[in-house]
């Protein structure tokens, strides 16, 4: 992961909220350091502690977290995962900043361990996918990695894709892979997507130039004979995508596939409820109250 790169969207995310002025309310506050802590309101998969630290170093480096608890824990509720000590006023210019990577990604974390959950002694290995929120796809993706999942391309520049509509735009599956394998960098993989046994039959001539074909929105029933007829032709890995739910999983379980991939891990995971509460008076915090 690029630490630079990492920065600079927290840099972002903090001045979104403090714009030009910064934080007015915050900043009449007294001149005292504090704790706080950060406390867990419902069970969850514990992800994203890298990128809270981050959120407060950059902001005031006097600022000091301490994770209680590591990633990929699981949180039960009332939970005190990690502390922060410094001026009040930094601590809470950015603690929703620093709650809202933490919920959203433990979130999604949470989410892809119960898909991981359905897969459990299978082989199939199941996937993201490039469906992220637009400016989050480098921590979300590192959520589902925390939930147990593999990371799918990140973007356009690190893999060939073919989908149905570059079929279309080319005039068949056979024309769009010989035109994307005579431009393509000779190490990046080419996966295609294929919908429909027409699409597969088109794709046999070419298959040698393919390192993955997606099986998208296939019946399942026919997956197996589809699975067949490549593996008879290639030792091309077989990845299954489309309508895939957390039902769906025991049976794609059983499947001849080498990967299943779901956007769902990211688009269907909901925050989880963490708060921050600050410890006034210099104690420490009660878990029991």
């Amino acid at each position: 992961m690029n630490p630079l790169l990492v920065e600079q969207l927290i840099v972002n995310f903090l001045n979104e909220d403090l714009g030009v002025v910064g934080d007015i309310t915050s900043s009449a506050l007294p001149s005292k350091r504090v704790e706080a802590v950060f406390i867990a309101k419902e069970e969850c998969l514990l992800c994203g502690l890298p990128f809270a630290r981050k959120v407060f170093s950059l902001y005031d480096p006097s600022v000091e977290f301490t994770p209680l608890l590591g990633e990929g824990e699981l949180l039960k509720p009332g939970t005190v995962f990690a502390r922060v000590e410094g001026p009040v006023s930094s601590i809470l210019t950015c603690e929703r900043t620093a709650l809202n990577l933490l919920q959203r990604l433990s979130g999604i974390a949470t989410n892809t361990r119960r898909f991981v959950e359905a897969l459990k002694g299978s082989r199939v290995k199941l996937l993201d996918t490039r469906k992220t929120t637009p400016g989050l796809r480098l921590f979300e993706k590192y959520a589902t990695r925390v939930g147990g999942a593999l990371n799918h391309r990140f973007g356009l520049y690190d893999a060939v894709m073919v989908k149905d509509n570059h079929i279309a735009a080319c005039g068949g599956v056979e024309e769009a892979v010989r035109r994307v394998c005579a431009v393509k960098p000779a190490t990046a993989k080419v996966e295609v997507e294929v919908q429909n046994w027409n699409e597969l039959r088109q794709l046999l001539p070419v298959l040698d130039l393919v390192d993955i074909v997606m099986l998208d929105n296939w019946p399942l029933e026919e997956v197996p004979e589809a699975v067949e007829l490549l593996r008879k032709r290639s030792s091309v890995k077989i990845e299954l995508s489309g309508g895939i739910t957390l039902d769906t999983l025991k049976r794609v379980a059983a499947l001849p596939v080498d990967y299943v991939s779901t956007s769902k891990l990211i688009t269907a995971a909901t925050w989880v409820d963490l708060s921050v509460e600050v410890c006034g008076d210099g104690t420490a915090y009660d878990e029991r109250s």
